[in-house]
């Protein structure tokens, strides 16, 4: 399963686009640990996230700027679009449990790559070792925001860990 969702990502698509709300960009590396039957996977690529937890778009794409795959949410539909074609969901929980084998974050990660809290979910916990949250079972350390890194942890099982160096704006 994880070879099909890297296969899945490793190629051109021609994505539709979405009018941007409000984007945050740069380069995004996953890694979920193996577990069980499943091997170890990971990913790297550029990023482009508009929207918000309710309707968005997040772009993943080659260091050379060509699409690889766009996740497309609005209520009640998730749409994962690759060069093999598109897929429909319920959900954004259920497109990433198809695509990784693990439900990621995806509603929240708009408002946590801003740095703080997702409003859709229980509170968050301040971290008590410095600057960040736990919230949803994931760790958000924003010791390196200032500086363009974000990181996030799940410790699993399967460890899942997502790192995140963002653009600034000039």
């Amino acid at each position: 399963m994880a070879g099909l969702a890297l296969a899945a990502l490793a190629g051109c698509a021609a994505v539709p686009s979405a009018p941007p709300t409000a984007a945050v960009s740069g380069r995004l590396a996953l890694q979920v640990e193996a577990f069980q039957a499943r091997p170890a996977q990971s990913l790297s690529a550029g990023f482009d996230l508009f929207g918000d937890a309710t309707t968005g778009e997040l772009r993943l794409s080659t260091p050379l700027g060509t699409t690889l795959a766009a996740a497309y949410w609005a209520p009640g539909e998730a749409r994962l679009v690759t060069p093999e074609g598109e897929r429909r969901f319920d959900d954004l929980d259920a497109l990433s449990r198809d695509t990784f084998g693990e439900s990621l974050p995806l509603r929240a990660l708009p408002d946590w790559l801003q740095g703080r809290p997702w409003a859709g979910a229980e509170a968050a916990r301040a971290l008590p070792s410095g600057p960040g949250f736990e919230q949803l079972g994931w760790t958000v350390d924003l010791a390196g925001f200032d500086a363009g890194q974000w990181r996030a942890s799940r410790a699993g099982p399967p460890a899942v860990r997502l790192r995140a160096q963002l653009e600034r704006p000039p």
